[in-house]
């Protein structure tokens, strides 16, 4: 996902819990997505765009806090 800001993560995995909520709901929601996408799961077109959403919206909360994380680490 931040291929790019590896160390980042890893480093806001360990110290900090809300990251590591953040990136374990992040990893629920891709999973359900890609079942959805697989057929594994029958979600209506509503639904999946609302996971989609939420996961975008996690990421996007997961990207403020890596850039806050180079700001302090530079």
């Amino acid at each position: 996902m931040f291929e790019f800001d590896q160390d980042a993560v890893d480093a806001l995995l360990v110290n900090s819990a809300k990251f590591r909520r953040l990136y374990d709901k992040y990893g629920t929601l891709k999973t359900q997505v890609q079942d959805a996408h697989a057929r594994q799961v029958i979600l209506d077109d509503l639904k999946l765009e609302s996971l989609k959403k939420a996961k975008l919206q996690l990421k996007d909360k997961m990207a403020v806090m890596i850039k806050g994380y180079r700001q302090v680490q530079a």
